[in-house]
């Protein structure tokens, strides 16, 4: 006789949950490291170093998606000049993310907005979770050596999201100023990354003294070490400072990514050691299928 009970069949719910699933495994899949970049509070200049970076590790030959995960303010789409922009339409694989160039791709909760100019987004945190998820499981980012992730500031909702969905390979980059009220919310970052797992790859001092566009001499306005001692303390990679220069105001009002309008200045010289250790997390490829 046979005793085996049959399973009732999935509902239509469990049914979309499952889809939903197998859609983000199959794009994580495709995604070979997730750069998280955080920091503890707002003014840091993290969605301007966040740009750069991405813009400098797809100057280097990778394959480089930008996903701008502020749902309430996101700075990306003015720093790339790509307000008013949406998605060029649907593949197989799903919504079409913008080719910033060939190497760079870019995702905003800007694009998919009827007003993008002065709808506000008013969601709890399911609905910012949900939009996050639909960010990486259901667009066509194609295969990525790097997906750089803009967080706000904090560690709210939307930093929350992606570490819970994050493949292994997802690592996270502190940024800080020198100053004590900027390191001791950046401490909090810390913390939250590591109550999460979420590893560290190294923390970042933006704003770290000034350099004159007329002698080329650096000056310190906010002092400067303040992101290295942290580092040293917290036992993390420091992976670099980057001066002011007042240029990078023009680029990012432009809406042109410093590092390649200016690549022999002083700050763009920081990120190029910046990346360096990031650079050897992949290697470059001729073609991906």
């Amino acid at each position: 006789m046979d005793r085996t009970t049959k399973k009732p069949p999935l509902s239509k719910e469990e049914l979309q949950d499952l889809r939903g699933e197998l859609m983000l495994a199959d794009s994580l899949v495709r995604i070979e490291n997730v750069l998280m970049v955080l920091s503890g509070k707002g003014g840091v200049g993290k969605s301007t170093v966040a740009v750069n970076l991405a813009a400098a590790l797809a100057a280097s030959d990778r394959n480089v998606g930008l996903l701008d995960i502020d749902i309430h303010g996101p700075s990306v789409p003015t720093l790339l000049k790509l307000d008013g922009a949406v998605s060029p339409g649907q593949s197989e694989r799903g919504m079409l993310p913008i080719a910033y160039n060939e190497k760079l791709k870019v995702m905003s909760i800007e694009f998919v907005l009827k007003d993008q100019a002065n709808e506000a987004v008013i969601w709890r945190g399911p609905m910012k979770h949900a939009m996050i998820r639909q960010f990486i499981a259901e667009v066509d980012w194609g295969d990525l050596d790097f997906l750089v992730v803009d967080a706000p500031p904090g560690t709210g909702d939307e930093p929350l999201s992606i570490c819970q969905m994050a493949p292994p390979r997802s690592m996270a980059i502190i940024v800080t100023t020198p100053q004590q009220v900027a390191l001791k919310d950046v401490r909090k970052s810390i913390r939250f990354c590591k109550a999460l797992e979420m590893p560290i790859f190294g923390i970042i001092e933006n704003m770290s003294g000034f350099i004159c566009s007329h002698c080329g001499t650096q000056h310190q306005l906010f002092k400067s070490g303040g992101g290295e001692k942290l580092a040293r303390e917290t036992g993390f990679r420091f992976l670099g400072r980057i001066p002011i220069d007042p240029r990078l105001v023009d680029s990012s009002d432009e809406g042109k990514p410093f590092v390649l309008e200016h690549p022999m200045s002083p700050t763009s010289k920081a990120f190029d050691e910046i990346i360096g250790p990031i650079l050897a997390l992949s290697t470059p490829k001729m073609k991906k299928h």
